[in-house]
């Protein structure tokens, strides 16, 4: 799959420096996930329903 020309969107709780951030970004139905320090590296491909049981499970940190 092409994402060459993909609009990604970074988390509105990123901070500026980096840190440990993923981009998200709706591809023909699907979500794909990225590192955000690492664009051109791999891209994991998730339905929505996969997705949103992913962030339901991961511990919240704050």
């Amino acid at each position: 799959m092409d994402l060459t020309h993909t609009k990604w969107r970074k988390s509105s709780y990123s901070t500026s420096n980096g840190g440990n951030c993923v981009e998200l970004a709706d591809v023909s139905g699907a979500v794909a996930v990225r590192d955000s320090k690492d664009p051109d590296g791999p891209v994991l491909l998730l339905t929505r329903a996969a997705l949103r049981s992913a962030v339901k499970a991961a511990p919240a940190t704050h």
